[in-house]
């Protein structure tokens, strides 16, 4: 009955509709467990027990909650940061968030799984703070040497935060180090291949490469709807994990914003 409580005490911040409830409560507990003998004292003394149980349950439900919140912003302030050093990059990290979250719901995976995607794909690219500015906003062809310095950022990412334990435990330091490995074993910083490459990094490398695809660049103008997507279809279970690429088209196709045309979209984006 106390966790009952506690749940309406979260949905509930009238203190005289959580201080009816606990009268209930005890009344029903006297009435259908009669373990020990009524008294008014006792009556009282287990309301005003249940009433403060409720409260500082309540309490520090929200002041959890609110951390969280805080902590999400903190993480959104950074990437926005990030972003700020590219304005042709601008929001990316928000955007592959949400495109890494609608991906997770596509799959039914669980609220704290999101959660996690949602924080590691605001944060993949945190590595990048690492990269040269003259590099990043390089407009032309990289060299050898300036590729392999961009390819360096998952694991600079990785070696910035790699000390927060809830982000070795939830997914999110796989994310920042495995965001850019190819399911065909091709990609980096350690060649994975296949389910070898944690699902939450996974998913995030579809987004990645999709918000990459339909932005503006330093180096080219962004890639038109119709094009993006026959290239998810063709580069599936080469670049990008195949049911994950089925989930994201599914929710592409279910979603106006995005206006797919049947006319100039392959078939098998649509079947």
């Amino acid at each position: 009955m106390l966790a009952t409580n506690f749940g309406l005490a979260y949905s509930h911040k009238s203190p005289v509709f959580l201080f009816l409830v606990n009268v209930l409560v005890v009344t029903i507990r006297f009435f259908f467990i009669p373990i020990e003998s009524f008294t008014l004292g006792l009556f009282i003394t287990r309301v005003l027990t249940y009433f403060v149980a409720t409260v500082i349950s309540a309490a520090l439900m929200q002041h959890a909650i609110k951390i969280k919140n805080n902590q999400l912003e903190l993480i959104k302030a950074l990437s926005t940061a990030l972003d700020y050093r590219d304005t042709y990059t601008m929001n990316h990290s928000l955007n592959v968030a949400r495109y890494a979250v609608s991906i997770a719901e596509e799959m039914n995976l669980s609220r704290g799984s999101i959660d996690s995607i949602r924080t590691g794909a605001l944060l993949h690219d945190i590595g990048k703070i690492g990269i040269p500015e003259h590099i990043l906003m390089k407009n032309g062809k990289l060299t050898d040497e300036e590729y392999k310095t961009i390819q360096s950022h998952p694991e600079i990412g990785y070696q910035m935060i790699n000390h927060i334990d809830d982000y070795r435990k939830n997914g999110v330091l796989d994310i920042v180090r495995y965001h850019h490995e190819r399911y065909d074993g091709t990609g980096y910083p350690e060649g994975l291949k296949g389910r070898d490459i944690p699902l939450f990094a996974r998913i995030v490398a579809v987004a990645d490469a999709f918000d990459a695809m339909t932005s503006k660049r330093v180096y080219r103008d962004e890639f038109d709807m119709a094009y993006t997507l026959d290239q998810l279809v063709k580069n599936k279970s080469k670049q990008f994990d195949p049911e994950i690429t089925d989930a994201f088209l599914n929710v592409l196709n279910r979603n106006k914003e995005f206006k797919i045309n049947e006319k100039t979209v392959s078939r098998s984006i649509l079947e």
